[in-house]
């Protein structure tokens, strides 16, 4: 990646959950190569240290902790490591999702629809509760949904109906959060990474997808991470309570 030109969280503080690799490391990156102190985690050891390495070699200031977004003393740890070392939180990036499972909704069983909402939902709302006292003024939260909110996916309809549901909680918390921060949210097309490895891996299925869209080609993790640095960054100071889709132009609304 060519070096940014610009630096719009210097002095700024970001924590992106589910930071260790796809969308979510891009993310990670992508703030921490604009001047933010990011504060990384996922569930495992291993891979929070690795990922902080990788970070730590292009120079960027990183905290790693491991979070299972669902489980409250993780969350809790998260908010308090970051509050340890840098005294505040500017940004929030929920990234975290569990994986859809390929069933339709009536033939989904109880605990993965516990599981699908327990992770993709309410641990994103749970996360805001331990962290929004210490937001500062001027802040932004961004959640990760999908541009299968908009047409959920027979075969994996739980998953897109959490992801339906992002959309409204951007709505509802950008209301409640106003004036001091703002709340928005980005729906990433196929973007194909380990999370999406079982969608993508068949050539076919693949270019299907790609001729879907209108650019001919399905989106990168950094095409997500720009596009989320920006509602993130000030230059969207006037920018809450929306959605920005990036999916090349598959069908998603008017």
């Amino acid at each position: 990646m060519a070096t940014m030109k610009k630096q719009r969280f210097v002095g700024k503080v970001a924590i992106v959950t589910a930071s260790t690799q796809g969308i979510g490391f891009s993310i990670a990156e992508r703030l921490g190569l604009e001047g933010a102190s990011v504060v990384i985690s996922s569930r495992k050891q291993k891979n929070v240290d690795e990922a902080v390495e990788k970070l730590k070699s292009r120079g960027i200031e990183v905290l790693g902790v491991v979070c299972h977004v669902s489980n409250a003393q993780h969350r809790k740890n998260l908010i308090d490591k970051t509050l340890q070392k840098y005294g505040k939180i500017d940004v929030i990036v929920s990234n975290a999702a569990a994986n859809p499972v390929a069933e339709s909704l009536l033939k989904t069983q109880e605990s993965v629809l516990d599981k699908l909402w327990e992770v993709n939902v309410k641990a994103a709302i749970l996360i805001l509760q331990d962290a929004a006292s210490h937001l500062q003024k001027g802040s932004s939260v961004v959640f990760i949904s999908s541009v299968a909110a908009y047409r959920p996916q027979s075969s994996m309809g739980m998953y897109g109906v959490t992801k339906t549901a992002l959309l409204g909680l951007t709505k509802a918390l950008a209301t409640e959060m106003s004036p001091d921060t703002r709340v928005n949210c980005v729906a990433p097309g196929i973007v194909p990474t380990n999370f999406a490895y079982s969608i993508t891996k068949d050539e076919s299925i693949r270019k299907a997808m790609e001729e879907k869209t209108l650019l001919n080609r399905l989106g990168t993790t950094e095409d997500m991470a720009a596009a989320t640095a920006f509602l993130a960054s000030d230059e969207a100071s006037y920018i809450t309570g929306e959605t920005l889709v990036l999916a090349g132009g598959y069908p998603s609304r008017l």
